[in-house]
């Protein structure tokens, strides 16, 4: 899709998506270290879709089309179809390491059927609301050694939670709560050592707003909406 719009603006949100991607190639020992400070440096310097492109183009997760922009598949505002969300054949994102820091996965990404969390005294967030899903069973395997890691998936999502917490947590609250039809199924499992991992489920913004003005529309033409 990137190829077509070579000249579109990319934000800041596309650069650190491409950032995120570079990571994970080097972190699987896909990259070497001086290939990533300059794939990563280019990243961040870069103006337009058609520059941040060729950064991932070699990577296994480039069949996903990390850099496309997330407005032009759904204009209207209206969340994507979960058989468009569940792109089998695709490696995805694997791994996010905190070490006295943090790591984030938000906005359009593609997570990985195994998903592996490692935080050591620091936080990580795995935001799935507009990411893609590399199966229709995705596992996140989570260590938290006093430190944390917390899970926001959107409705329909089927949650099963398996971890286990010592002098910490291991929130299940999302735990069992029905998926919609064809929508994929999270698996968290791992181990919170006087830390955390929590599992929240929250809408986008936009999608927040579009279900506001909707209730709106209703309640000021509710005859023509029984009509």
């Amino acid at each position: 899709m990137t190829e077509d719009l070579p000249e579109l603006r990319a934000s800041d949100a596309d650069r650190e998506r491409v950032a995120e991607i570079l990571r994970d190639a080097v972190a699987e020992g896909r990259l070497a270290m001086e290939e990533f400070d300059e794939r990563l440096d280019a990243a961040y310097k870069a103006r337009t879709y058609g520059e941040l492109e060729p950064l991932t183009a070699d990577l296994p997760v480039a069949a996903a089309g990390p850099a496309a922009p997330l407005s032009l598949r759904k204009e209207s505002g209206a969340p994507t179809p979960w058989s468009e969300r569940i792109v089998s054949g695709t490696e995805g994102s694997a791994v996010g390491i905190a070490l006295l820091g943090g790591f984030q996965r938000k906005g359009r990404w593609t997570i990985g059927r195994r998903f592996t969390a490692a935080c050591l005294m620091g936080g990580g967030e795995i935001d799935l609301r507009e990411a893609d899903f590399a199966g229709p069973e995705v596992v996140i395997t989570c260590w938290a050694v006093m430190g944390g890691v917390n899970i926001v998936v959107p409705p329909g999502v089927e949650v099963d939670v398996r971890g286990l917490g010592i002098m910490g947590g291991f929130d299940a609250g999302e735990d069992g709560v029905p998926g919609d039809p064809g929508a994929p199924r999270v698996i968290v499992r791992g181990l919170a050592l006087m830390g955390g991992v929590g599992v929240e489920r929250k809408l986008l913004r936009a999608e927040k707003r579009r279900l506001k003005e909707e209730r709106r529309r209703l309640a000021d033409n509710p005859r023509k909406e029984l009509d």
